[in-house]
């Protein structure tokens, strides 16, 4: 199945009270390159990330963006310095013995826990492998979602190639139709010269027929417009195929454009000349739509 390089997938989960969006876009590439941008907190997922989108992903410029609100996850841990608690105690008490009038000799947790640093909050340290597991299950669910739309993109994009491969193969057609009328026409065009330089209606007629001979293998096609139905053909079936063929089809499309020149360069006829540049219009249109798959 043809998929398109670009594309674009979001999703949006809500997992052990963090609130995770991941978004997946990318652009026409070469190669496979990824860039994962994360709060920091969370940046030791980077690496797990990176992976599922090579997993997912053959080649193209791929950008995941996410977002975490932990705003819900947050647990707070009260911790109790008891030393502490029992040296303010032990001043109170002895305050209290000075002037037992002022002070109350017995004191609540309440009283004591407002003293500095008795009591302390902490945020609850997190489980980094679950929190990691949270956030790559939702990068799952955004490159499904990125790889429905680029299964899309490519539906399109095949459809229009092998449109195109059709009109190539009727205008190869054509050209080898009219490649024997060319031989033809020149065999006539030779006999009236040579009957008019030498002024006569009597022509050596083997002297013709191995000018023609020659004519006809310095302008023949036939190797040319046979490569060009077998790339055709090969292309089809790359369209079809479950494999990323996106540089194998660039570079059999180079071929097709090589074959396509060299039609137009052998042929000295006019109207093979225009049949050519409508042929090589079209590979021209193939190419920039390759350029798209992955």
């Amino acid at each position: 199945m043809v998929k398109s390089m670009t594309g674009y997938g979001r999703a949006r989960q809500t997992l052990n009270g963090r609130d995770i969006t991941v978004e997946v876009k990318s652009a026409n590439n070469r190669y496979l390159d990824t860039t994962v941008k994360l709060p920091r907190a969370y940046i030791f997922t980077e690496d797990a990330i990176k992976q599922r989108v090579q997993k997912a992903v053959s080649r193209g410029k791929v950008d995941v963006f996410v977002s975490i609100d932990a705003t819900g996850a947050d647990e707070a841990v009260v911790t109790v310095n008891e030393p502490l608690a029992k040296s303010y105690l032990e001043v109170l008490r002895k305050i209290s013995a000075l002037n037992p009038s002022a002070l109350r000799g017995e004191y609540s947790a309440v009283d004591v826990a407002r003293f500095p640093d008795v009591l302390t909050v902490t945020k609850a340290e997190e489980d980094l492998e679950s929190v990691q597991k949270d956030i790559c299950a939702v990068a799952d669910e955004a490159l499904a979602a990125y790889n429905a739309m680029r299964a899309v993109e490519g539906e399109k994009l095949a459809a229009d190639i092998g449109a195109r491969l059709t009109t190539i193969e009727t205008l190869t057609g054509k050209v080898e139709a009219r490649s024997p009328e060319t031989v033809k026409e020149y065999r006539e065009k030779l006999t009236a010269r040579m009957q008019e330089v030498l002024q006569s209606t009597t022509i050596e007629e083997s002297r013709i027929l191995t000018e023609a001979a020659i004519y006809a293998d310095k302008i023949a096609v036939d190797e040319e417009t046979v490569r060009l139905r077998s790339h055709v053909s090969q292309l089809r079936t790359m369209l079809t195929s479950e494999e990323p063929m996106g540089r194998k089809m660039d570079f059999l499309i180079q071929e097709v454009n090589r074959e396509s020149n060299t039609c137009g360069s052998k042929c000295n006829d006019v109207e093979i000349a225009r049949v050519v540049v409508e042929l090589k219009a079209e590979v021209e249109k193939i190419r920039e739509q390759v350029q798209n798959i992955e």
